[in-house]
């Protein structure tokens, strides 16, 4: 990984469980592997009272939480680079306060002032933060450059989200706004480019010829935790389909780039979501199946209903679950199926992509009344990252009796080499200014546009069905209809049940 240049990072929302949980173990990790900048410091700024040594102290908490084995040594050298200031957003004084804490660390450490404002805050709080350092000008790029990291949700609908870019823009330049998205900083996910445009055998197969459809699966195997008054006011629709699988979806389908230019890469991203079909608002029950689990058993133990979770509404509509039918209309995709589908409480945790290619035209080792199989090509994100190739096989002994198997490879067998997670990959991008799995203005909002219907659909249509479906169960059984085709249905990731859960096939 490259060595950026010299900066200062400022976390709004220091005190906050995003801090803890993820942004500075991964500064932690980058500085055991010595990807951060020779000069770098880490400024911590939210409501809380804090000290230095306190904030200091809380974090070195925080990654023994999430690291094992941490050398002391190590560990004692990071956390000489985190400072704090008590901080009210809303505080045009507090402001030269943060001001003054950037120049005094930058003086003293001899840093140069080249600056990432990290919004680790509730959303409500982005445009506040952004005008008051318009205010003091310390978004100005004359003394070194200043990007601002944005976190989802960005925006609740179409026009919020137009408006949040429109403010943004007032303060900061499109080129300094980085939308964060922590699915696209996943290694299998930019694997998706090598996947595709540096083998023979698999981009000439990679259009409407020879695959007959696309599944793309988010599951997680838990409910809503502790998170019910953000949840119950999001749904599965916002909080995963609008961002997360829809950039999955645009790196599968875009055409190849002109370059590894973060610009070419996006513009061809764009295009996929700009030629999404729209979904027409009194078609949304044909395409789009929601759902929400209800009171289950999962081996063995008493698991609750969506509705009876705290803080949701008992009589609560907001979906668990989603599963969708679209159709991309360009050449390469002109009448291909996709299909994307997220719940929570379904059996398993795992997010992946299946590129499902047409059968032989003739299949002259299939008996009459069978149904030919498919080759499939799997793309796991998470867990167990890797590469799946199913496709037949003659098992041995007279005849022609075929077996499906599997051609497969896992991240884990690079064990000398250090996968970044999706944090350390995306703020080290920033620091090197790399946007390129970052989301762009124009491409949040194509999202945005074609999800808009289905959310007005649901808010003004209550006919239109909510599917209950048992916890620790594949979501409604309704949803099996969308897929076209005899005999066809979802790609079931998980292998087999034992006493210690539940194990994925790849």
């Amino acid at each position: 990984m490259e060595k950026p240049k010299d900066c200062i990072m400022v976390i709004f929302g220091a005190s906050g469980d995003l801090t803890k949980r993820k942004l500075i173990p991964a500064l932690f990790e980058l500085y055991k592997q010595n990807v951060l900048p020779d000069k770098f410091a880490i400024l911590g700024v939210s409501r809380t009272e804090m000290s230095d040594d306190l904030f200091r102290e809380k974090m070195n908490q925080a990654i023994k939480q999430c690291k094992e084995d941490v050398k002391p040594e190590i560990l004692d050298g990071f956390l000489k680079k985190l400072f704090y200031i008590p901080f009210n957003p809303n505080s045009e004084v507090d402001y030269e306060k943060l001001r003054s804490g950037i120049e005094s660390i930058s003086k003293k450490y001899d840093i140069i002032k080249n600056c990432i404002y990290y919004l680790a805050t509730p959303p409500k709080m982005f445009v506040v933060i952004a005008e008051n350092l318009g205010k003091k000008n310390m978004q100005d790029q004359s003394d070194g450059y200043k990007s601002l990291i944005v976190e989802k949700p960005f925006g609740s609908d179409l026009e919020s989200a137009r408006n949040l870019n429109k403010e943004l823009r007032q303060v900061f330049k499109e080129e300094q706004i980085y939308r964060i998205d922590h699915y696209l900083g996943k290694e299998t996910v930019q694997n998706v480019f090598v996947t595709r445009f540096s083998n023979g055998i698999f981009e000439p197969l990679w259009n409407r010829n020879f695959v007959s459809h696309i599944e793309v699966t988010a599951a997680e195997n838990l409910g809503i935790e502790n998170r019910g008054g953000y949840y119950d006011n999001a749904g599965a629709l916002r909080d995963m389909v609008q961002n997360h699988l829809l950039q999955l979806v645009r790196l599968i389908a875009m055409e190849p780039p002109s370059s590894l230019d973060s610009n070419a890469i996006r513009n061809e991203s764009l295009k996929v979501l700009q030629s999404l079909r729209p979904i027409k608002e009194n078609d949304v029950e044909k395409y789009v199946i929601r759902g929400q689990y209800t009171a289950s058993k999962i081996r063995g133990e008493d698991v609750k209903g969506y509705r009876e979770e705290k803080n949701v509404n008992p009589e609560s509509k907001t979906e668990t679950y989603v599963a969708l039918k679209f159709y991309i209309d360009n050449w390469r995709w002109g009448g291909v199926p996709f299909y994307i589908r997220t719940g929570k409480q379904l059996p398993t945790n795992v997010t992946e992509f299946a590129i499902n290619f047409k059968p032989t035209p003739h299949s002259i080792f299939i008996k009459d009344g069978d149904n030919p199989g498919c080759n499939q090509l799997i793309i796991r994100i998470q867990p167990d990252e890797g590469v799946l190739l199913k496709f037949d096989m003659k098992v041995p002994g007279a005849g022609y009796s075929l077996q499906n198997i599997n051609l497969d490879f896992h991240y884990k067998q690079f064990t000398a080499v250090h996968i970044p997670l999706a944090y350390e990959r995306l703020i080290h991008d920033c620091m090197i200014g790399d946007s390129t799995l970052y989301s762009r203005g124009d491409v949040v909002e194509a999202a945005w546009e074609f999800v808009s219907p289905i959310q007005k659909a649901w808010q003004n249509n209550p006919e239109i069905k909510l599917f209950g479906y048992p916890a620790g169960t594949w979501g409604p059984e309704n949803a099996d209809e969308l897929i076209e085709g005899k005999n066809m249905g979802w790609r079931y990731p998980c292998r087999n049940l034992t006493n210690d859960g539940i194990y994925c096939e790849l």
